[in-house]
């Protein structure tokens, strides 16, 4: 894990950071080729330069957001926002299905848009894989 995904996870309060240390250490699992930092203010995990997977502090949960999750067609990821993105949260470190969260992995590395060029494109995503 990334020296400032530490600093982030470590400044949560404590059922926060259980959440946050399990959601980096699936993360971390899953995709151990991935690049990790904080960007935009929260943990991301970058593909070849593209974002795939990260998680954030809401007021009221924890986010773990999938940059191309609308594609991956699992039905417990909810659409975020009007790219394709796609989300699940949680209060409680027990809610996390790892099981879920391997497989939407998984995914995250097999479906991707094209998020690193999308400035570039004018706001327009093309798919990679």
């Amino acid at each position: 894990m990334h020296h400032d995904v530490r600093i982030y996870n470590d400044a949560l309060a404590d059922d926060d950071k259980a959440i946050c240390e399990l959601l980096a250490h699936q993360i971390d699992r899953a995709l151990p080729e991935a690049e990790n930092r904080i960007w935009h203010r929260h943990p991301v995990w970058f593909l070849d330069g593209n974002p795939v997977a990260g998680y954030d502090k809401l007021k009221a949960s924890v986010r773990l957001l999938f940059w191309s999750g609308q594609s991956f067609d699992e039905s417990e990821l909810k659409a975020e926002g009007s790219f394709k993105a796609a989300e699940a949260r949680y209060t409680d470190v027990a809610q996390v299905d790892v099981e879920a969260m391997q497989r939407w992995l998984g995914k995250a590395r097999d479906i991707q848009w094209d998020y690193k060029n999308i400035v570039k494109r004018k706001g327009k995503l093309e798919r990679l894989k």
